[in-house]
């Protein structure tokens, strides 16, 4: 098998930490369960060798090479790697011929495996079309970017798309504790956390194993040993390993809850640069993006409201983006969203209405729906009066004033906009329609 991955010939200490841990077998490897567990489907299809060109996409760390490298050892193809930043069309197909002729004279399958496939053009990717259709080559592609749009749809069409996810806190700990319990550098040194340092290194990782790793290894080069012959690994050396300053922010704890407290704040108070400053402390804390994506879109509707209608139309849509580019670019999507809702005129007059008609929904018996309002779907209904005096609004120039709520609770009022941005216009607009209600 031809795998540009092996390189055997340095010794355990040489080479990288991170590549000294990757998993051997399948059984090994930590993460991406929604498509590696039991009984899922790209699991059953290495274990039987039963493959089909694929795409892995996901973020840096997540194991996107290292599954390649266990599909390769066991899949009974020939095995070539490729790095598209390195690689071109000759390289391409000088694999194919080699995969040719192993087809025509062994009978053999090739399985090439390219990494960043997306950067990759199109003459590039015109040149795997015919071999991947075929079946002279099983494609393999890892890619950081969205495949939708940096691979060509032609290529796509061939090959499956398995979305590799961030590794949690707790699998990268998992990690993080075999590469000191068995790993052939750190398992004979005795290295220990202090002040939550073991904690820090995994936030700070941000669901990267490669980061994780890289970091440890740095850390546990540096630090000297104590009195106790014990190598203390403190926050200090957590935060010159990582080169980033360690953050007060804990995803699941007080500071989660208060610093997007602030940032909705900041929003709902018009102010974009404290809005932006929060945005960025919950972003290098780790936060994910999705979640600020969503309280962004509950404040559009509860905070800006109709006083700019588009605002819950970009809300919405920075969600997909967020949820479709993923970080780092999101952090740029959010920041466009975040500055435009915290300038936007404010409106909770949508919010209050709601919380009003509810509360005298709770407190009081239902209305009896109107016979002018109600369906009447069959003759016997037409006949016993159901919307009998129903008044169609398009007959008459789109407004006609009649009574749409129940008798006991007519002529209430819930919604009162307020004189910014667009509900000004609506307020003038609902005074002259229905002029007896005070909305002030």
């Amino acid at each position: 098998m031809s795998d540009l991955f092996d390189d055997n010939s340095n010794a355990a200490g040489e080479r990288p930490l991170a590549d000294r841990m990757r998993p051997q077998t399948l059984a090994e490897f930590i993460g991406q369960k929604h498509v590696l567990g039991p009984d899922k489907v790209l699991r059953r299809a290495i274990e039987t060798d039963q493959l089909v060109s694929m795409i892995l996409w996901g973020p840096p760390g997540v194991g996107k090479t290292t599954l390649a490298r266990l599909i390769a050892n066991a899949t009974r193809s020939q095995f070539f790697s490729l790095s598209a930043v390195s690689s071109g069309v000759g390289e391409v197909r000088k694999v194919i011929a080699r995969a040719e002729e192993l087809r025509r004279t062994a009978n053999q399958r090739t399985l090439l495996f390219i990494d960043e496939i997306h950067r990759f053009n199109k003459s590039q990717q015109d040149a795997l079309l015919h071999s991947v259709e075929d079946g002279t080559l099983l494609l393999i592609g890892a890619t950081t970017e969205n495949p939708s749009f940096e691979v060509i749809s032609a290529l796509l069409s061939r090959c499956r798309i398995y979305k590799l996810e961030p590794l949690a806190s707790s699998e990268l700990e998992q990690i993080l504790d075999r590469a000191l319990e068995q790993d052939s550098v750190f398992s004979v040194k005795k290295l220990a956390f202090a002040d939550q340092a073991k904690e820090l290194l995994i936030t700070l990782s941000s669901g990267d194993a490669r980061t994780l790793l890289n970091a440890l290894e740095l850390a546990g080069n540096l630090v000297e040993p104590n009195d106790s012959g014990i190598y203390l690994i403190d926050r200090t050396l957590v935060e010159q390993a990582m080169q980033r300053r360690a953050y007060l922010y804990d995803k699941k704890g007080e500071y989660h809850y208060d610093t997007i407290s602030a940032f909705i704040k900041s929003v709902r108070g018009s102010d974009p640069d404290a809005a932006i400053y929060w945005l960025a402390t919950m972003l290098e804390g780790g936060e994910d993006p999705k979640f600020i994506a969503r309280r962004l879109m509950i404040l559009a509707s509860e905070d800006i409201g109709n006083a700019d209608p588009h605002a819950l139309m970009l809300a919405t849509s920075t969600f997909d983006a967020v949820h479709t580019v993923g970080m780092p670019e999101a952090r740029i999507i959010l920041a466009q969203a975040t500055t435009y809702l915290a300038s936007a005129p404010k409106s909770n007059a949508s919010y209050l209405a709601i919380a009003e008609a509810e509360k005298d929904v709770q407190n009081n018996p239902a209305g009896d729906v109107p016979l002018h309002l109600r369906n009447a779907p069959t003759a016997y209904m037409k006949q016993i009066g159901f919307a009998s005096g129903y008044k169609y609004p398009h007959s008459f120039g789109g407004f006609v004033d009649q009574d749409y709520f129940p008798p006991e609770a007519r002529h209430r009022v819930y919604y009162r906009p307020t004189e910014n941005g667009i509900e000004q216009k609506i307020k003038q607009r609902l005074q002259n329609l229905w002029p007896h209600r005070k909305r002030s």
